[in-house]
């Protein structure tokens, strides 16, 4: 019976036992350097460890990560001796990770290469960083037109139960809130699953709902990612990592507290943007924006930004320093923490752990020899007087308090002990600012003002000072479409209000005044508070009343101004005759 050849059973017979001899060579070298040896065949590849080293690096230096439990790594190489190889082992300890090697055959590292094929298109390419390559992004961005996109894509991550759908869902998450230009990003446990949400122009809109065991492997995926404590549960944490989105870097500030079914995550994407906003369209009226140049560009004397977390402050204080930004100027920021990082200031970050706190930073940085300072926040008695003596000796300050209007910061810093002949001296400028929603452009529908909304808006045009706009009761309304996610707005815009200490302001100020007393004393600068700012933005077809009673008070205003201070107690006060003034003032 002649005989029959198998080909394929002899050439796999041969791959096996070269297979074998690759293996036993492995072992052997293993043993002569004294590390452990591993067969990759027989072991599970952890793509979470093996992106920490893109492909093409990997490749070239004959190794792989293929386990990570924290910061601890078991790295397999084919050749310890090489130059490369201890390298990139090098750059992994520098970056904090505890390093253990094992060597192993090329046959079992071509295996764990073959997994990158598995990872999404995003790579972690440093600690803390997320990068989302361009082309990637771009191929995303083509996908997403809309919210209900996102919810798409990852209820299909999630569906998919693949080993590598929890990174997924976080690039996913990451690059829609880019795409569509949200702010934060919540992750809220809820008693049967978990609601993640976007925050777009200040309102959160629902995105996804997400299983319990998916949000499980995400809370650690993120904490991994923000450097916080894996096996807290219960404390809230706060950490940070770095989105890469082609050449832009996102800072992300992650933070995670105990809720009632589970920890709760938000994320806040700083956009390196948002404070490239040029002066002239921060929605400041245009005689008022030229009054604010004018004490910008003064060479000293305080000027102060009001208004709540998130009312658009740091924008408008950043589009200041940008102005004052020169080759022959010197900058010093004290910031808590700093947000955005701009080329050509020194930035500085509150410390308190080691003392460095706003009022020290603030003193240290007078030492610098600045020519403008910005401090974060006024929020106690010796900050408040070291930046007013700064603003006396010389210098710009920029700073914020949280009041609720202009004419709130002067009480606030005389309730901190500010002495306020010394105050009026410093303050040039007090502003106030609030954000409000733009009408989408491509969806906006003419309407008109009726009932109640037509006699708030009557009345409050009635009492605005050098309105800029022509009363009409033809107005647009909000309809929602594809482009602005069905929400009827598309970006925002601040309203503002500004005091300037002038002769009348600082007569006020010498009785101890309220915040009422105050707006009376500078109503004769023919000013529009926040209101009366918001109103004539309506009339002008940028936003709606009902968005403008999202964030001021329209009901409670009152339709005059509060009467005006007594006229013969203000001469008193600063008749230089007086003999008790001192008594007065205090």
């Amino acid at each position: 019976m002649p005989a029959v050849f198998d080909d394929d059973k002899r050439n796999r017979f041969i791959g096996e036992l070269y297979r074998r001899e690759e293996e036993d060579l492995a072992r052997i070298m293993a043993e002569h350097h004294g590390l452990p040896y591993a067969d990759l065949s027989l072991v599970s590849i952890d793509t979470d460890g093996l992106r920490l080293i893109p492909e093409e690096e990997a490749r070239a230096a004959r190794l792989a990560v293929f386990n990570q439990t924290g910061k601890k790594l078991r790295v397999a190489v084919a050749a310890v001796t090489r130059e490369d190889t201890q390298g990139l082992l090098r750059a992994l300890e520098e970056r904090g990770y505890l390093v253990e090697k094992f060597l192993v055959s090329v046959p079992s590292l071509e295996r764990a290469w073959a997994r990158y094929k598995d990872i999404a298109f995003a790579s972690e390419t440093k600690a803390g960083s997320l990068n989302i390559q361009s082309e990637a992004l771009a191929e995303f961005v083509n996908s997403v037109q809309s919210i209900q996109d996102v919810e798409k894509l990852v209820a299909d991550t999630v569906a998919a139960k693949r080993s590598f759908r929890v990174s997924r869902i976080v690039e996913v998450l990451a690059a829609g809130a880019v795409a569509v230009d949200a702010s934060d990003v919540h992750v809220e446990p809820e008693k049967d699953d978990v609601r993640i949400r976007y925050r777009l122009d200040g309102l959160l809109i629902d995105v996804a709902r997400i299983d319990y065991d998916t949000f499980k492997l995400l809370l650690s995926r993120i904490k991994l990612l923000s450097s916080m404590k894996l096996n807290v549960q219960g404390v809230a944490q706060d950490g940070r990592f770095s989105v890469v989105v082609g050449g832009a870097e996102f800072e992300v500030r992650s933070s995670i507290i105990p809720g009632v079914y589970n920890e709760t995550i938000v994320m806040r994407f700083l956009n390196p943007e948002t404070i490239s906003v040029p002066i002239e369209e921060l929605g400041v009226e245009a005689s008022l924006l030229e009054k604010f140049l004018k004490e910008v560009d003064r060479p000293d004397g305080m000027v102060l930004n009001t208004g709540p977390t998130g009312s658009g402050k740091t924008t408008t204080l950043y589009a200041f320093l940008k102005r004052r930004l020169t080759v022959d100027s010197k900058i010093i920021t004290i910031e808590d923490p700093v947000e955005y990082h701009v080329a050509g200031l020194v930035q500085t970050q509150v410390d308190r752990k080691h003392g460095y706190d706003f009022a020290t930073g603030l003193k240290h940085a007078l030492r610098q020899d600045p020519d403008l300072i910005m401090v974060g926040e006024i929020r106690d008695l010796e900050t408040a007087e070291t930046a007013i003596h700064a603003a006396l000796t010389g210098h710009l300050v920029f700073s914020t308090i949280h009041t609720n209007n202009a004419a709130g910061a002067y009480p606030r810093l005389i309730d901190l002990g500010v002495n306020p002949k010394v105050m009026t001296s410093a303050i040039r400028l007090s502003i106030a600012q609030r954000l409000v929603r733009r009408l989408c452009k491509e969806c906006k529908k003419p309407t008109k003002l009726t009932g109640h909304d037509l006699e708030v808006a009557k009345r409050i045009y009635a009492d605005t000072p050098n309105a800029t706009v022509a009363w009409t009761e033809d107005v647009f309304a909000p309809v929602g479409c594809q482009k602005c996610n069905g929400t009827g707005f598309r970006g925002r815009i601040g309203i503002f209000e500004a005091i300037f200490t002038d002769g009348a302001v600082e007569a006020a100020l010498q009785l101890n005044p309220s915040e009422r007393e105050i707006k009376a004393a500078a109503r004769g600068q023919g000013i529009p508070d926040m209101a009366e700012d918001g109103i004539l933005k309506m009339l002008a077809g940028i936003t709606t009343i009902s968005e403008l009673e999202r964030v001021v008070s329209l009901e409670t205003r009152e339709g005059k101004p509060a009467a005006e201070p007594d006229a013969r107690a203000v001469a008193e006060a600063t008749n230089e005759g007086i003999s008790n003034k001192e008594e007065l003032i205090s």
